[in-house]
């Protein structure tokens, strides 16, 4: 049936959540919250599915729970290339919050990703920046092939990008060392110096890297090989991020900020431990 699409999901337990509480379902932003409260008015049968990082979509006044769920996944589909999975069901939440930390997998083996394409959709092997760290000693992004990289496009100057940084801090600290991931903040269309020093003012202590730019019409990014690429092929829009498995490979990506930067520590800690085979 359409809920067994994942075979995780069919007859997983259900996290202990309330069915009401809007606040409890992962990774939604306000419009989402407000989503899932009409769909909580809604008339039976419906279902509600999410993804990871936000997508989500509902659907009621089936004739069953099946077509209900079936045509909500659907639907969440169309927006994400991240598996949506049913949230609730009716009267019941039937979400399995173990498994939802596993679904940016399965992961790459070397040789998969190896022959992986270079692109920036998920499955693809990212770009191979040019950059400097914060000490400014050169390197490029296949540097930390190993770690699990978290390359993400701001600007001081960027309202939304700025507002998401306390977040970003949070999951930063929570992280740890020892972790295997690696944060790489990459500041577009201003110098390193300004981008830096907002940064200290904010009392941040996040990881940020030298992308090269050094103004607002500065509008390309360096390549490991020499070329240049525009900063609008790889983030339409500031903020945007990129997770990278061990491999170099994209996981997963978001444009916009992110809400709930910590949910996303479980997702980050599954890729550290099982991609890299």
């Amino acid at each position: 049936m359409a809920a067994c699409l994942a075979a995780a999901f069919c007859g997983a337990p259900a996290m202990a959540a309330k069915l009401n509480d809007a606040d409890a379902v992962p990774h939604l932003d306000t419009q989402g919250k407000a989503g899932y409260k009409e769909f909580m008015a809604a008339g039976k049968h419906r279902s509600f599915v999410i993804a990871p990082g936000g997508a989500w979509a509902w659907k009621s006044d089936e004739a069953a729970a099946d077509s209900a769920t079936d045509r909500a996944l659907q639907a969440c589909q169309r927006q994400t290339d991240q598996p949506c999975v049913p949230y609730a069901v009716d009267d019941k939440v039937v979400f399995d919050a173990k498994a939802w930390s596993t679904l940016w997998g399965p992961y790459q083996s070397r040789a998969e990703a190896a022959k992986a394409k270079t692109g920036k959709d998920r499955g693809d092997r990212f770009f191979d920046l040019a950059i400097r760290s914060a000490s400014g000693k050169p390197m490029k992004l296949s540097d930390l092939r190993g770690k699990v990289v978290v390359v993400h496009f701001w600007g001081s100057w960027c309202p939304p990008c700025r507002r998401e940084m306390p977040e970003l801090q949070k999951l930063y600290q929570e992280l740890g060392a020892s972790s295997g991931v690696r944060l790489v903040l990459l500041q577009m269309r201003e110098d390193f110096s300004a981008a830096r020093q907002w940064a200290q003012q904010q009392h941040l202590t996040l990881p940020l890297h030298d992308s090269g730019v050094k103004d607002m019409a500065s509008d390309f990014l360096t390549l490991a090989n020499g070329k240049t690429m525009p900063d609008r092929r790889l983030a339409v829009a500031f903020p945007t991020t990129y997770v990278l498995d061990r491999h170099g490979v994209v996981v997963f990506s978001h444009i916009g900020p992110i809400s709930g930067w910590p949910q996303y520590l479980p997702f980050l800690l599954d890729v550290a431990a099982k991609s890299g085979k």
